[in-house]
């Protein structure tokens, strides 16, 4: 049984089930969201009425929010308001899971640096279900000292740890991936509605494809047709999974990362469009982003 005590701070779709491991490992854990019903929910942890209650005397901080500007006030504060950094003491490691940009994740591991606390920026992968089974995988920029402090926490939450780099390559690392996978799911729903619309069945041309060169995590794992895989945000109405608003959240950030690189991403630049086509087009923000397969065959929203 482990002593660290881990503060927790957003307890949403991903985060609330990521500190009920927390608890079920055997750490102590003091939770915080702005939603109460949220703090209420994790079973066996010490809730708390605000972040810096949750951010006092522990050893861990984790962080799980919507955008690089809720970290930085978080962490840095504002005109009226002090930051977590005022609070935490000498030695405290943070440990960020949010999707943000870089440029945030970098500004506030220096300001951490200037107060001796440790920060890795520690982006997720592997959506609600692997939250909820403890099978995420992190993807973690920062110093080796603070990934070694890091990753007996990240086990207790995840299946998969990688290094990226220094401050703020987790990141860009995960801006990368879901980039692709913006890529490799407009291409499935775009395959699949042309053999559709030629005569084939979805389920027919999916297991051609998935044993072929066009496999692909999207086809054979998350297909986007409905009718084709059971238990996958498509065979429920595509409720569930990752958002399409996350989606065009991640695809935002990887615009701003190659502009800010002056990267060529036209492939990326595309499914960025798309997708807010897609969104705009059918009120699609709260859908899995699966459901780009309506941007092909609108006729199956009305089915």
């Amino acid at each position: 049984m482990t002593t660290t005590t881990i503060g927790f701070i957003g307890l949403g779709n991903m985060g609330g089930p990521m500190a009920a491991n927390l608890v079920k490992n055997g750490f102590t854990v003091k939770v915080f969201d702005l939603v109460p019903d949220l703090v209420a929910g994790v079973a066996g942890a010490q809730g708390c009425a605000s972040a810096d209650e949750a951010a006092t005397g522990v050893d861990v901080l984790i962080s799980m929010l919507p955008a690089g500007r809720h970290v930085k006030g978080l962490y840095l504060g504002g005109e009226d308001t002090r930051g977590l950094l005022e609070v935490l003491n000498a030695g405290t490691l943070i440990i960020d899971c949010s999707t943000i940009d870089p440029a945030s994740a970098q500004s506030v591991a220096a300001a951490a640096a200037a107060k001796n606390v440790l920060m890795v920026d520690a982006p997720v992968s592997g959506g609600t279900a692997g939250a909820i089974n403890g099978t995420l995988t992190f993807i973690v920029g920062g110093e080796t000292t603070a990934m070694y402090m890091a990753r007996p926490v990240l086990e207790a939450m995840g299946a998969n740890i990688f290094h990226a780099g220094g401050a703020g390559a987790g990141q860009i690392a995960k801006i990368c991936n879901n980039m692709l996978l913006a890529i490799l799911m407009t291409g499935t729903a775009e395959a699949l509605a042309l053999g559709v619309e030629n005569g084939l069945d979805p389920a027919v041309l999916s297991d051609i494809m998935k044993v072929s060169s066009g496999g692909n995590w999207a086809l054979n794992v998350y297909n986007p047709y409905p009718g084709v895989m059971a238990d996958v945000p498509a065979d429920r109405g595509y409720t569930g999974g990752f958002l399409v608003d996350l989606m065009r959240k991640d695809l935002g950030l990887a615009m701003e990362t190659a502009a800010a690189s002056a990267s060529s991403v036209p492939m990326g630049a595309l499914a960025n469009n798309l997708y807010q086509v897609h969104r705009q087009t059918h009120d699609a923000g709260a859908l899995d982003f699966s459901s780009i397969q309506w941007l092909y065959r609108p006729e199956l929203k009305r089915d």
